[in-house]
């Protein structure tokens, strides 16, 4: 079991920035990935943006050049730079920690709210 807390998000106005940190711990693989998802009202949950341990990374389109992923794999960490926030950014965003060869080992956090304002 891996268990996954996170912290940051809130309110900002559009054009604004927030930050996302989430902790890993557990049954931690060393071959892992990290991510972030998030789930709009009304929508399907979708990728934000991921890391494998090894520092490779992939975002949404729709965030490219906005958002940054970061991890900090001594601490099991995972982070979120979120710039030039759009109302369409509003949602509830949940980190993701997953084994990176057995899909079954796939751990959410309980999710945290990001609103952005017009």
């Amino acid at each position: 079991q891996v268990q996954l807390v996170e912290s940051g998000g809130g309110l900002v106005q559009a054009g604004g920035s927030l930050s996302l940190s989430c902790t890993a711990s557990g049954r931690i693989f060393s071959f892992n990935v990290m991510g972030w998802y998030r789930q709009a009202p009304g929508k399907q949950r979708e990728l934000v943006g991921e890391m494998t341990n090894g520092g490779t990374t992939k975002y949404a389109d729709s965030v490219k050049g906005r958002f940054t992923i970061s991890r900090d794999n001594a601490r099991n960490m995972v982070f979120l730079q979120m710039n030039s926030l759009k109302p369409e950014d509003t949602a509830v965003y949940y980190c993701n920690w997953r084994n990176k060869f057995e899909t079954r080992f796939n751990y959410w956090g309980q999710g945290t709210r990001v609103t952005v304002s017009s």
